[in-house]
């Protein structure tokens, strides 16, 4: 359809327009705007009608603008009872006021008002969302409607600046799970947030719309967004949710992150998801839970990636392809002997610039840094000045490779200090 035959009008001066039959009959007037969602999310269903008995709903292709700036009905026929409002997203009344997640600028904002679009003319004139208002213009529309004439007060909020997110960029909150399967309502645009950006819109959002939406994520992403979160946030991110939901988060999680996590909660909620959790990952929790969270050991990560000794660079390929844990976090291959005694570190360039059939011993470094488990905090963050670290091994008394600590962990400390 041509964008150039588009007119763009708010919902703020639509509301309440008088819908009239082509005899010039009061039919109803305009209470609310009923939109799709999901893969038709944003295309206008039909307008929502106040009428003598009771609300109503017409297409939008059923109705005209006339020059007055009244609404016509080109058939009263498509004027039908509104039976199901759970189907249907109201601009007015789910949207106006609310809280709404600005996915391209990855932070939430609260709406005043919403702009439409007419499109075409004659037998296609549809109604289409083009965005929504969360500035100023929105908030003047709503104080000024009804002191000045539609025209004027039109004219008027256009002088003041726009600050519009457009309708692909909104993802609208739905605190009632029922009603939001039956929206079709998913917030799987989040998932490409980053977890830092995500962690902070669930911080601005109101304690209820953060329920909806981090109840609704799948494990992987709520599990990314609670290591971003600061512990008071994590504490309310997980306090609605049972046990076995919490366990299925926390295994996805980073060991030293799910360790630092339950540390914070008491210690009868901590062994309830702890028994729910699969014992592998239980076991590298418990754990980390015994260390002195001020230790090397009590930041570290046992999430990395080690082969042996002799191992060519085609093996350490392969172990990072079989690895687990999360593969931006990993900046060196560890070479372990049978005892798993740390015997080289190998950067990742190193890596990829060698032949597969070359032995990492030839890579490694010439000098093996590492810490034992019981270094404090501050010394660590002077040994990651001192050397520039992306990462630092930590070992036993035996020398034996027990985890690694890494920059984001030490950088977290220094925040907390400041």
């Amino acid at each position: 359809m041509d964008p150039r035959t588009a007119t763009r009008v708010s919902l703020t001066a639509l509301l309440g327009t008088p819908v009239t039959d082509a005899q010039g009959h009061l039919r109803g007037r305009l209470k609310d705007i009923a939109v799709a969602t999901g893969p038709d999310a944003g295309k206008v269903a039909g307008l929502v009608l106040k009428t003598r008995s009771g609300l109503a709903m017409v297409p939008s292709q059923e109705v005209l603008e006339t020059p007055a700036g009244t609404l016509e009905l080109r058939s009263p026929a498509a004027l039908v009872p509104l039976k199901d409002e759970g189907s249907y997203l109201f601009l007015q009344q789910d949207l106006v006021d609310r809280q709404i997640i600005d996915i391209h600028g990855r932070k939430v904002v609260r709406v005043n008002d919403v702009d439409l679009e007419w499109m075409g003319r004659g037998s296609a004139h549809l109604l289409r969302v083009a965005e929504v208002e969360v500035g100023t213009r929105g908030a003047f529309r709503r104080i000024f409607k009804g002191l000045l004439p539609r025209a004027k007060l039109e004219a008027a909020s256009r002088k003041l600046a726009a600050k519009g997110i457009p309708w692909q960029f909104v993802d609208v909150i739905e605190v009632d799970p029922t009603r939001r399967v039956k929206l079709r309502i998913e917030y799987e645009r989040l998932a490409e947030i980053h977890p830092s950006d995500l962690a902070d819109i669930l911080e601005d959002l109101a304690p209820a719309e953060r329920e909806a939406v981090f109840t609704s994520l799948d494990e992987e992403v709520a599990a990314e967004a609670l290591e971003e979160a600061d512990p008071k946030l994590q504490k309310s991110l997980l306090e609605k949710l049972d046990e076995e939901r919490i366990a299925d988060i926390v295994e996805e999680m980073d060991p030293g992150a799910a360790a630092d996590l339950l540390a914070e909660l008491s210690e009868d909620q901590t062994d309830a998801i702890l028994e729910e959790m699969e014992p592998e990952e239980r076991q590298e929790v418990e754990e980390l839970l015994e260390f002195d969270e001020n230790s090397a050991a009590g930041c570290m990560t046992t999430d990395f990636v080690s082969v042996g000794k002799d191992a060519t660079v085609a093996q350490a390929v392969q172990a990072l392809r079989n690895f687990d844990g999360d593969p931006e976090s990993v900046t060196e291959i560890f070479l372990l002997d049978e005892k798993r005694v740390l015997r080289g570190a190998i950067p990742l360039a190193r890596l990829v610039m060698a032949q597969p059939d070359t032995r990492l011993s030839v890579l490694a470094e010439p000098r093996i840094l590492s810490c034992p488990q019981d270094m404090k905090q501050n010394e660590l963050a002077e040994l990651f000045d001192k050397y520039n670290l992306h990462a630092l091994p930590v070992v036993d008394a035996q020398e034996r490779m027990v985890g690694v600590v890494q920059a984001e962990q030490v950088i977290a400390f220094l925040r907390e200090k400041l």
